[in-house]
């Protein structure tokens, strides 16, 4: 693996860029420990929609994907993780593209189609099952571009350096050697909830992705995890809070919590 994070310091601006490149061994390392996360690890929720939701999630990272017109508050990933992929010249069925909305139009229509193990299914699941390895690749890009797509966001320079410095102190050893645990709980974060930097993802005005936990991390507390996984749960539990009634979002906050007690070390 070859991680590289330059500082640079332009008219008083600090600026972060990183290139992250994982080894076969750490890309099969990380999917398997978010697919698990995510869907458990079974094959079954390689193509999920979930109750409640008005979308499907799909592939390790449970990438969101939209049916044709909709619109919602969160991000749309799983068209980013095909532009990644095409970007690499990757096999596809002939009718997917970057540009492609999901298939089915409701769950009821992908329950079908599932059940029936429709031709379009059947494609669909197997280009996703061949490239779980690619899409871990993919989420060690989108943490490549977190840090400098934080920092963009914050005007303060002594703020922009504290987020930094959290940030590489979950990432780094003392010694400056990456460590892989910290490596893990970044990605997954990133995948799990989001930068935080996008403006619809927030409730009431208050976020709940990574900036959000780096900004609320306890300086006091040593284990540099256990104050992420904390400052995590605290974010989550905000969310919640602050969540329209019909979502029902407290409902998700054991597993949740499930999850963020992955990021200790044990």
């Amino acid at each position: 693996m070859m991680y590289r994070i330059i500082f640079l310091f332009v008219f008083g601006c600090f600026v972060a860029h990183a290139n992250l490149n994982l080894t076969p061994a750490q890309e099969e390392y990380i999917a398997q420990k978010v697919w698990q996360n995510e869907g458990a690890g079974l094959d079954k929720y390689l193509i999920h929609w979930n109750d409640g939701e008005d979308f499907a999630s799909l592939g390790i990272g449970h990438f969101i994907w939209f049916p044709a017109g909709h619109i919602e508050r969160f991000r749309e990933v799983f068209p980013m993780v095909l532009a990644y992929m095409k970007e690499r010249n990757t096999p596809m069925p002939h009718w997917l593209t970057p540009q492609t909305p999901f298939p089915w139009n409701t769950k009821e229509e992908f329950m079908r189609a599932k059940e029936g193990n429709s031709q379009t299914y059947r494609e669909l699941f197997a280009f996703i099952k061949q490239t779980t390895p690619l899409q871990a690749s993919f989420l060690a890009q989108r943490l490549d571009g977190a840090l400098p797509q934080i920092l963009e966001t914050i005007e303060d320079e002594q703020k922009k350096e504290l987020i930094a410095e959290r940030f590489n102190n979950i990432l780094y050893n003392k010694d400056g050697s990456i460590n892989e645990h910290g490596l893990y709980v970044l990605i997954d974060y990133v995948n799990f909830k989001g930068e935080g930097t996008l403006e619809s993802e927030r409730y009431n005005n208050q976020g709940w992705g990574l900036l959000q936990v780096l900004e609320n991390i306890d300086p006091n507390e040593q284990d540099r995890f256990k104050a992420f996984s904390d400052s995590a749960k605290a974010m989550l539990s905000r969310r919640i809070a602050n969540s329209p009634i019909q979502r029902g979002e407290e409902r998700w906050r054991e597993g949740w919590n499930k999850r963020l007690d992955t990021y200790l070390l044990k």
